[in-house]
């Protein structure tokens, strides 16, 4: 009786295990769509109207305002609720509003901390297409990139001949500076001790070489940037968030 016992409980163990597995091939199959519904949350400007709002904000309101349909905004709004990205609260007679997160202020287009123009890129059809090259990357002899393998020619050399896709690598750089530098000073700012001249080589819009600039610039004696970035640093002096 015990052998059957265990026996019984080695197949349940097995089912487990088995049902287990088949969760995370679905979790892999599926693992697109965060991105893909964040993304559409960006591309609606949902975050960015709810952050005007102090109060919650109902479904039928939020599709009026963002000219929506509201079946299939609710589908969305439940997804990422579902995700912790926004949340919905209880507004009394048995109706719930929208909110926003911490998570979700980052996904608005002009927050200081916005992460937006990250997803942005990385949810774009060029930046997705050289994933569907990975394995001829792998087997390929030459030493060449997946994106190189996908577009006919590397990242930069794309952007040159695409000004729309040279926009979301600019502003995802960008992004990802304001993100990161503050923490760099906060926690290395004696590296630039003694830096009587910096040379920023690359970048995009100048954010960068701003940031450095509202915190050094009585320091440093000169500053050189490539005369593109020059031609619109007054613009980024003036959204640089410290």
């Amino acid at each position: 009786m015990a052998e059957k016992t265990n026996g019984v409980a080695r197949i349940h163990e097995g089912d487990q295990v088995e049902s287990q597995a088949q969760e995370d091939i679905w979790n892999c199959i599926f693992g697109f769509t965060e991105m893909a519904v964040a993304k559409c949350a960006i591309e609606l400007g949902i975050s960015d109207f709810l952050e005007t709002h102090q109060e919650p904000i109902t479904l039928n309101q939020l599709s009026s305002a963002l000219g929506c349909s509201c079946s299939s905004l609710h589908r969305i709004m439940r997804f990422l609720i579902n995700r912790g990205i926004f949340k919905d609260v209880s507004i009394g007679h048995g109706e719930m509003g929208y909110v926003q997160t911490p998570v979700s202020r980052l996904l608005t287009r002009n927050g200081g901390n916005s992460m937006a123009a990250l997803v942005l890129l990385e949810s774009s059809p060029v930046m997705l297409a050289p994933w569907h090259y990975l394995s001829a990357r792998v087997l390929a002899k030459e030493n060449t990139t997946a994106f190189s393998a996908a577009r006919g020619k590397d990242v930069w050399e794309y952007a040159k001949t695409n000004p729309e896709h040279s926009k979301l690598i600019n502003d995802a750089l960008a992004c990802h500076a304001r993100a990161t530098l503050p923490a760099v000073i906060d926690n290395c700012a004696e590296i630039f001790k003694g830096i009587e001249s910096l040379v920023d080589v690359g970048g995009g819009n100048g954010t960068t070489l701003g940031f450095f600039l509202s915190i050094f610039g009585l320091m440093w004696d000169n500053l050189f940037r490539i005369l593109i970035i020059v031609c619109v640093m007054s613009h980024c002096l003036f959204n640089v968030i410290i």
